[in-house]
């Protein structure tokens, strides 16, 4: 099941219990760095070492599976910070050196974090952060080095395993390992971390985080419609697998792991004022948890009031008062949960499974390509969705590209939440982490259901206007309608909806669950006091996205299977509801953009392009339409809509049919025509139809010009000038004036009367 390298394996009985008794923190400063090598089903392995780099850390561990290897580096501060959860930060980031490339960038070195970072960043926080001991507030680092990248294995998978075993061998506090992989489908066969090939002709891609105990951790799938029963196959063979990668993982840190921290208990509140706080809030808190006549504001204002009332009366000086509010919140979150075990019911009336009303509305603004209005509950978005040419694509960097296989995307996904949706204050500017996390999940749920070739490249937004919980998943719900009002083929309409939990254990035990209840479509209050948010998206036949934030030590499977199946069902009956607003893909609206192929003939390519691409830049700027090659002589024609692309059509046939340039002679002299006055000097023409071309200051007179006007020239007037050729470079038209002003060195040549030669 599992090996280690040639030193750990001579001599195990009394050298390794040497090491672990003498001095646990010396034991990787060895020549040769610890190492162990663990293997999944389908014969790949995963390497994972310690002891030979960044040995000034806490804990540290490189996993290498193929030639991709990253280095993950744990670091905790030894003070407590004054946060009331864990202060932890993972900063993935893949460097292009790791794949022998260098940054295109203007600095040529790496900048801010790109989004695949930052998602990585969260995929490996959501796969650690569950197993932190309650009430460890020390900040925490994870720094995820990328050392090498192949374009085999993508490094997502290798991360949270390095992270995992950097977390077990240090001193840090932390309740692991877990262990990850990434699982596809090819066909009905389940594929165990396929290569980036492997992965290309999957219809899954799951990533699975879990511990020995087969408690799944996290969850993160992009799926092409995939049936309920295969996924569920697919995330029982992903646990399986972990085991070894967890069972690997703790041999290496029972040898050369680091002794845990001691951690001091924290202060207990005092009893007296705990069962003050309590006597005066419970049964207050169970009215207005029961009054299902609030809302998200009128139930946070009455919890407010109500904290403040039992705090006045409790504390008598300020070193009490911080016991006060954490006995208060306790109080809060027991008696929350306790309702719902007791009557099956939730604080706003429904039952444990009953989706909060839905209403929806197309089609709101005439110059938009697509718009929706979806609205559930409390949480309301506006998704748009703009049209436009191929070029617009977005283009990933060099290392994504070799990761991923896929140089441009056609269809992405941009999620806004603006404070004002919770009735803050805030700043806006660019994305958050957060951002870019909810708007990559919706682009999955919605992804597999757009056209791949479509002619024209979507860029669909979602803004959250009002926000009391899942407003990821009611994005993938207004994008799916947005996307058929504006006409996209989508094959079928998408929806998502977000499960909750709520767990019940033992006293002082947080290993056997007694019992639970899982919640379809949880409000803002459901996912903060509770213990699961399981989103999933898809259509009426399968799964496209799924991902599980967990804030419990793992999950059985058990629960993660009927927490797919009450999804799927929840998400049908929503896609239901949508189909009575829109069914299906609209005709083309009278605003959609058009596109043509035009073939222009080998002869008349210079016409069509003109001198530096002049032509297509006069065209854009006149009409918005835009043109790109396709190939040698086929271009394709983009336009806002069919007029636009018709009047463009009508000015390059006007280009193209034009009477021929006259042919220039070096070193004659033509009459110029002034067409306008510049600082820096005069355009002029030379013939009708000519492209105005400058006649710089220093070539006007022989004395030295700061304006034209000095000279006394007016536009329409004609002047005299020499034709030095080409500029070999810009290939702009060389003339002077000032050379004239002296002995005449040629026959004057006019090209603005007819006759002229």
């Amino acid at each position: 099941m599992w090996k280690v390298s040639k030193h750990l394996r001579f001599g195990a009985s009394k050298s390794l219990a040497f090491i672990r008794n003498s001095n646990p923190t010396r034991n990787c400063s060895g020549l040769s760095s610890p190492e162990i090598e663990i293997p999944f089903s389908n014969g790949r392995t995963i390497k994972i070492s310690t002891g030979k780099l960044a040995r000034f850390t806490d804990g540290c561990a490189v996993a290498q599976m193929g030639d991709t290897a990253v280095m993950v580096t744990a670091v905790s501060r030894n003070k407590a910070s004054p946060a009331n959860f864990t202060p932890l930060t993972v900063d993935y980031r893949q460097k292009a050196a790791a794949a022998g490339r260098i940054p295109t960038n203007f600095l040529r070195r790496e900048l801010g974090p790109s989004e695949k970072e930052i998602l990585t960043s969260r995929l490996i926080d959501r796969s650690v952060r569950p197993l932190f001991p309650e009430g460890y507030n020390f900040e925490t680092q994870l720094m995820c080095n990328l050392l090498a990248v192949d374009s085999v294995n993508d490094p997502d998978i290798v991360s949270i395993n390095a992270a995992s075993a950097a977390l077990s061998l240090s001193d840090i506090p932390w309740n692991g390992p877990v262990g990850a992989v990434r699982v596809g489908l090819a066909g009905t066969e389940v594929l165990i971390n396929p290569t980036r090939r492997e992965l290309a002709d999957s219809s899954l891609n799951l990533i699975v985080s879990a511990t020995k105990q087969n408690l799944v951790v996290m969850l993160e799938a992009a799926a092409d419609n995939v049936l309920i029963t295969e996924f569920q196959k697919a995330v029982r063979a992903g646990v399986k697998e972990i085991y070894n990668i967890v069972l690997g993982i703790q041999r290496l840190t029972k040898v050369y792991g680091k002794i845990k921290r001691n951690l001091e208990p924290a202060t207990p509140v005092p009893s007296e004022i705990w069962e003050a706080v309590r006597s005066l809030s419970e049964m207050r808190l169970r009215e207005i948890l029961r009054d299902s006549t609030h809302d998200k504001l009128s139930r946070d204002e009455a919890v407010a009031q109500l904290r403040t009332d039992v705090i006045e009366k409790v504390v008598d000086d300020s070193a009490n008062y911080n016991f006060a509010v954490d006995s208060f919140n306790k109080v809060f979150k027991e008696t929350f949960r306790s309702l719902i075990f007791e009557e099956n019911t939730r604080c706003d009336g429904r039952s444990l499974t009953q989706i909060r009303p839905i209403s929806t509305q197309v089609d709101l603004y005439k110059p938009l390509h697509g718009s929706a209005l979806f609205q559930r509950g409390q949480t309301q978005v506006f998704c748009t969705v703009a049209l436009d040419s191929p070029d617009s694509a977005m283009r990933l960097d060099p290392v994504s590209i070799l990761t991923s296989g896929v140089k441009e995307k056609n269809f992405f996904l941009h999620y806004e939440f603006p404070p004002y949706a919770t009735k803050e204050i805030g700043k806006s500017g660019a994305a958050g982490r957060r951002e870019m996390g909810h708007g990559a999940l919706a682009e999955k749920g919605l992804r597999p259901v757009v056209p791949k070739d479509f002619q024209f490249t979507i860029r669909l937004t979602s803004e959250v206007l009002e926000s009391n919980g899942s407003s990821s998943m009611a994005s993938v719900c207004g994008g799916s309608m947005a996307l058929m009002d504006a006409g996209v083929p989508i094959s079928s309409a998408a929806a998502g909806v977000a499960i909750g939990l709520v767990t019940r254990y033992k006293e002082g035990d947080t290993k056997h669950m007694e019992d639970y209840r899982i919640l379809t479509d949880i409000l803002g209050i459901e996912d903060y006091l509770g213990d699961m948010d399981f989103k999933l998206a898809g259509t009426k036949k399968g799964i496209t996205a799924l991902q599980a934030d967990v804030k419990i030590p793992g999950l059985p499977l058990k629960i993660v299977m009927e927490a797919l199946q009450q999804g799927a069902e929840a998400k049908s009956r929503i896609i239901d509801i949508m189909d009575e607003t829109i069914k299906k893909p609209r005709k083309h609206k009278d605003n959609w953009p058009v596109s043509e192929r035009i073939e222009v003939p080998p002869h008349k390519r210079s016409k069509f392009l003109g001198l530096g691409g002049s032509n297509l830049k006069k065209l854009t700027a006149e009409t918005g339409v835009q043109v790109s090659q396709l190939e040698d002589n086929i271009f394709l024609f983009f336009g806002p809509n069919q007029s636009a692309l018709d009047e463009a059509k009508e000015f390059m046939e006007k280009q193209t049919e034009a009477p021929r340039e006259p042919e220039l002679e070096f070193g004659a002299i033509y009459t110029a025509k002034i067409v306008e006055l510049r600082e820096i000097g005069v355009m002029v023409t030379l013939y009708p139809g000519m492209i105005p071309t400058l006649l710089h200051n220093s070539q006007l007179d022989q004395r030295k010009v700061s304006h034209p006007t000095a000279l006394g020239l007016e536009e329409g007037q004609e002047i005299q000038v020499k034709f030095f050729g080409r500029d070999p470079v810009s290939g702009m038209i060389r003339l002077s004036r000032k050379v004239l002003q002296g002995p005449a060195s040629a026959a004057i040549r006019d090209l603005n009367r007819t006759g002229s030669k």
